[in-house]
């Protein structure tokens, strides 16, 4: 008997889910940084979330 399993989506979730907690852990010590890096940093990090979100929706489709 075989057995074809396509485990590609599995890992491409799981992936996601860590990139995103990733972005979710730099959020959080945004605070310990100087006002200028918070200012710089923040847009992209949460440009990187909502790009990493959308992501997720789509492959739940």
């Amino acid at each position: 008997m075989e057995f074809s399993f396509d485990f590609q989506p599995v890992y491409q979730h799981h992936d996601l889910l860590i990139e995103l907690g990733r972005v979710e852990m730099a959020m959080d010590y945004l605070e310990e940084r100087s006002e200028n890096e918070r200012q710089a940093l923040r847009p992209r990090l949460l440009s990187r979330m909502s790009r990493l979100r959308d992501e997720l929706a789509r492959l739940a489709i």
